[in-house]
This record gives C-alpha cells, sequence and structure tokens, in this order.
C-alpha cells in the first residue's frame, strides 16, 4: 500500500506538469468533460468503493479548495465524509494484519511466578485471544473436563465488573464526570467542548466551546459551572477526570474549594469514564453527525437546544425510561389522550408530550 501511495502521489505530480504548458480555455474544457462523465458515473454507481490511499489524495487535494469552489465542485461523496476523512487523519503506511493488531492490544498473559498458586492447564487456546475471553473459555473446558473446582480458584471478570458496578451506582449520587470531545466544522478549524454530567441522574452542564481550550480558558468554564450549580454541588462529593494537561492544579483547586475529591483515571483508560464517554457517543450520534456546523457560536447553540432536550425529554434506560429532570407526563385517567409534538434543532428532533 505504500508504494500504491507513493505511486498515485508521482502520477498526480506528472499530471499537474503536464497541465502547466496549457491554455485556460483547454482547461475549462477538460473540466466540463470531466465533471459531465462524474455525473454520468454518479446516475449509474451509487457508492463507489475509496481505498485508504484514494482517500488520503481526495482529502490532501480538497484542503486546497475553498468553500465556494467545493461547493461548487461535484464530489462522489457527501460532505460529511470529507469532513470525517479530514478529522481521521492520514492512515498508517504499514497495516499490520488482524492478528497483529488483536496481539498488540490485548498482550498474552503474564509467565507464573513462584507462590502464585496452580497453573491452569495448556488448552492450546491462541496466543492473541483476550483475557476475559481465555478465561471464559477456560472456566468452560475445565467444566467439560471434569474439573470446576479449578475455574472457582480464579477470580472472575464478570464478578469483579459486578462488583464494581454495585459501587459506582451505589455511590452515584457523590459522583460528577467532565471531559472535553471535539467537533470538526465546515471550516475544519476543530471546535473543543467542556461538559460536566452527573451520574445519579445524568444531567449534562455545558460547560463551554472553544478553539483553543487554554489552562485558564478550562479554569474560569469550572468556576462558571459550580456557580449554575449553585445547590446541587453540596451532595457532590468526588469529580472524576482524565489526565489531560488543560486540568492544571487551578483547575482541581476549584472543585476542592468546594467540597470535592478529584479523581484521575488511569492513562489511556477511556472505559474508567464510561458515562462521559457514552453521552459523547450519544452526542455525536443524534446530533453533531447530522448537522454541519458553521462555527462556534453555532456549535454552542445546537448543543444548548440538545443539552436541553437530553436533560428534560430524552428518556434514559438507567432511570427507567425517565429523562433527568424527571419530568414525566402521565395520562389523565378516562380521558383522550392528545398528543403534542414540538420540532427541536429544525426538525432534527422531535419531542412528544400530552397537550393540556
Amino acid at each position: 500500500m505504500t508504494f500504491r501511495l507513493l505511486y498515485l502521489i508521482f502520477v498526480r505530480l506528472c499530471g499537474w506538469l503536464s497541465l502547466l504548458p496549457r491554455s485556460g480555455d483547454v482547461k475549462n474544457a477538460e473540466i466540463l468533460v470531466l465533471r459531465h462523465q462524474i455525473a454520468v458515473l454518479q446516475r449509474q454507481v451509487r457508492s463507489p468503493r475509496l481505498s485508504w490511499a484514494d482517500r488520503a489524495v481526495l482529502a490532501a487535494l480538497t484542503r486546497r479548495l475553498s468553500t465556494a469552489h467545493r461547493r461548487q465542485l461535484s464530489l462522489i461523496i457527501t460532505p460529511r465524509t470529507l469532513l470525517r476523512w479530514h478529522a481521521a487523519g492520514p492512515a498508517p503506511l504499514d497495516l499490520p494484519s488482524s492478528d497483529a493488531r488483536t496481539a498488540a492490544h490485548w498482550p498474552d498473559d503474564p509467565p507464573a511466578r513462584a507462590g502464585d498458586g496452580p497453573r491452569q492447564p495448556d488448552l492450546g487456546l491462541p496466543a492473541n485471544l483476550r483475557r476475559t475471553d481465555r478465561s471464559r473459555v477456560q472456566d468452560r473446558a475445565l467444566h467439560y473436563l471434569g474439573d470446576p473446582q479449578g475455574s472457582r480458584n480464579r477470580p472472575r471478570a464478570a464478578t469483579r465488573r459486578r462488583q464494581l458496578g454495585q459501587f459506582l451506582s451505589a455511590q452515584a449520587k457523590t459522583i460528577a464526570a467532565v471531559d472535553f470531545f471535539h467537533v470538526d466544522p465546515v471550516f475544519l478549524r476543530r471546535l473543543y467542548v467542556l461538559f460536566v454530567i452527573e451520574h445519579h441522574h445524568r444531567r449534562v452542564h455545558l460547560a463551554g466551546v472553544t478553539a483553543h481550550p487554554t489552562a485558564a480558558w478550562t479554569v474560569q468554564q469550572a468556576r462558571n459551572t459550580l456557580m449554575d450549580l449553585g445547590e446541587r454541588t453540596d451532595g457532590l462529593k468526588f469529580l472524576i477526570r482524565d489526565r489531560d494537561a488543560k486540568y492544571t492544579d487551578a483547575f482541581d483547586a476549584v472543585f476542592v474549594a468546594a467540597g470535592m475529591q478529584v479523581i484521575a483515571t488511569p492513562v489511556r483508560a477511556p472505559r474508567a469514564n464510561a458515562i462521559c464517554e457514552r453521552w459523547i457517543a450519544s452526542a455525536r450520534r443524534e446530533c453533531t453527525d447530522r448537522i454541519l456546523i458553521a462555527g462556534r457560536r453555532h456549535l454552542h447553540h445546537v448543543l444548548s437546544e440538545y443539552v436541553d432536550h437530553y436533560n428534560t425529554h430524552r428518556p434514559h434506560r438507567t432511570l427507567r425510561q425517565q429523562p433527568p429532570d424527571d419530568r414525566a407526563h402521565v395520562a389523565p385517567p378516562d380521558d383522550k389522550i392528545r398528543v403534542r409534538r414540538r420540532a427541536r434543532l429544525g426538525g432534527l428532533i422531535y419531542e412528544y408530550s400530552q397537550a393540556a
């Protein structure tokens, strides 16, 4: 694939050099012919298959075009797909196989040391199998081999996860989490969003949107968020955050002064802040991935509308299909129910409630 990408770059450079001696009229006529050919192909081929080298070339060439030219240009891809390619960046030149990637991401079990107890028999499992899957397969195999006691001697991953879930559920009323996520607007100037979410009610607070998330800006947004929370901070005792450099000691001091203990997640462990990651996925899937964002103000307005919808109307499975603010509408007895529909974000999201 590396040689293919180099070959494509060499072909494009030769093509650009051949365009230098041509006149402007000849270039315009060639552009019209190519546009017509693309229009004919678009009527016949619905979804063309592009390799990662083709994506890299298209993403690199379209960066040189202005917004007006990009709108006039007839592309075989949608603007959202082009934005996704720009956000992903260039693909690696040497992609390992799936087995190599799996083995690199899930390392083999460490060798046993003296005093660790009896080792389990070697069942011939592949080395790149995940540890949780390896434990499950070994337990089932030992059960059929007539040694169920050997599987009970080892701690089960499911039991550890259940105990951790029970602890987090019991302490959810006292936990809040903060995190960043980015959005790529139409003009490809990445914007960063800071938000805070309460674990118990899943209530989200939009802290701010900026193109330059400095440490001073993050501290100021933390102060503004505490002022907006008001009396809700009385029951909060813990704040979960990652190890981003923008979370400085001054940022932690703002929450420590409010009586909260800051807990930093382990390095490169997004699952330690899973509730924030879940909300980021919901916001992207239901909102930002379906709208072309023009700028910072537009993104702040869109996310404010979505956060209000999320807190006041969107049902949550953990809350028994109730919204975080618990504004459920119960049908009156022995009466006809009339449903009222309200459009949010220009009809992207609809809210249904009972008419008064």
